[in-house]
């Protein structure tokens, strides 16, 4: 017989503070509150998204004729320089863009080589070099550098991601499509909690999180998901560190059609939360960035496999956009990754690092050095967010 999940007694409450459902939705949303005004938000793209569709590089010579088959006659996208034209379902992020408010990062890759979504994403999260070499991740670490405002970290998910775990204590909730729990039960809960030594302080924790949520219109669609995190981001007691999972990004068929959902959702999620953030924004950096890329060639059944590079964005008003960085590698074979990956020239842990440090006024050395094991070989990448 299978083993059941076994869930914290925070968690637990929170759940129940929430709604029954709690527990059960994707995607995740997790929040840290720290004594700032600047907000860094890291999105991951779970599933290997496709940065050479996504960032697609139509200046150069052998792109047309190896993915002329996924775009077909689609729509152009916004051209963003002579090499690349951004993806079409990305409407707002290409206002971003124009607006200097979005800055890309191709052919960049974490130190991970293989292509297990598993192994990739733990590399991604933890900032280890290999697979589980490392038991925290690198948005803890990053959380436990800067002063608290209280003794917690608040977290609001369905499970605390790999990258939010480690010495920061951090809960989880996600948006419930299920009614919220009666004021009645919430009553009772509450009178059998207040004596507790160990279940009071929890439940009023996951009663102060509710109360940071009411008001917000959460909702499980992209949209509604960018408009909580605003909300929480906003809130003058709120958190100033958020991570959002987004799934689906593992296009193996129909990549054409399901990509472009996909990004239209990105799309949405982050209008959303730039709207809600109100002048926030302006303090704001959000970090989108996927465990690894696709294959160049497309496979028979419309789609792409597992590959190295991908591409990776920084948007937000704190972010110094308006350009791509790119040390092209070229799509020729004879400078593709084992003969079918777009080779990495960029070190995604030196962006994270540079973009972390500089959005939250940290120095950029000591940031390497506590998120990254190979940050001794590769400085932070600088100039990413306006002083």
């Amino acid at each position: 017989m299978n083993a059941l999940p076994i869930f914290s007694r925070r968690q637990l409450l929170a759940a129940a503070a929430f709604g029954a459902g709690a527990l059960f939705v994707a995607p995740n949303l997790a929040l840290a509150t720290v004594a700032t005004e600047r907000r860094f938000v890291f999105i991951i793209q779970r599933g290997a998204a496709d940065g050479l569709d996504i960032l697609r590089p139509t200046g150069d010579p052998a792109f047309a004729g190896l993915r002329s088959g996924l775009i077909g006659d689609a729509p152009a996208g916004t051209k963003l320089d002579a090499m690349f034209t951004l993806h079409p379902s990305l409407v707002e992020v290409g206002k971003m863009y124009g607006q200097g408010q979005a800055l890309f990062v191709h052919a960049v890759a974490s130190p991970y080589r293989d292509r297990s979504h598993f192994d990739g994403q733990n590399v991604l999260e933890t900032g280890g070099v290999q697979p589980y070499a490392v038991r925290d991740g690198w948005l803890n670490r990053l959380v436990a550098m800067l002063p608290r405002l209280s003794d917690e970290a608040i977290a609001i998910a369905t499970t605390v991601p790999a990258a939010l775990r480690g010495s920061v204590q951090v809960a989880s909730f996600a948006p419930s499509a299920l009614p919220h729990a009666a004021d009645d039960l919430m009553t009772r809960v509450t009178a059998l909690y207040d004596a507790d030594p160990q279940l009071h302080p929890v439940w009023a924790a996951a009663l102060e999180t509710k109360g940071l949520a009411e008001g917000s219109g959460a909702a499980q669609d992209p949209a509604s998901l960018g408009r909580l995190t605003a909300s929480f981001l906003t809130k003058p007691n709120g958190p100033r560190i958020a991570m959002l999972e987004t799934l689906g990004w593992d296009t193996h068929n129909a990549q054409k059609g399901r990509l472009a959902n996909q990004l239209k959702n990105l799309d949405a999620m982050l209008a959303a939360m730039r709207d809600g953030l109100g002048s926030a924004w302006q303090n704001t950096t959000v970090l989108v960035a996927t465990e690894f890329g696709r294959t160049v060639a497309i496979n028979g059944t419309g789609g792409t496999d597992h590959g190295t590079a991908s591409v990776a964005m920084l948007v937000g008003g704190a972010v110094k956009g308006g350009r791509v960085i790119a040390e092209w590698p070229g799509l020729a074979p004879s400078n593709l990754y084992q003969t079918r990956d777009l080779r990495p020239t960029s070190a995604l842990d030196t962006l994270i690092a540079g973009a972390a440090a500089e959005t939250l006024a940290l120095d950029p050395e000591r940031v390497g050095r506590s998120l990254f094991a190979r940050a001794t070989k590769d400085r932070p990448m600088s100039g990413l967010i306006r002083t």
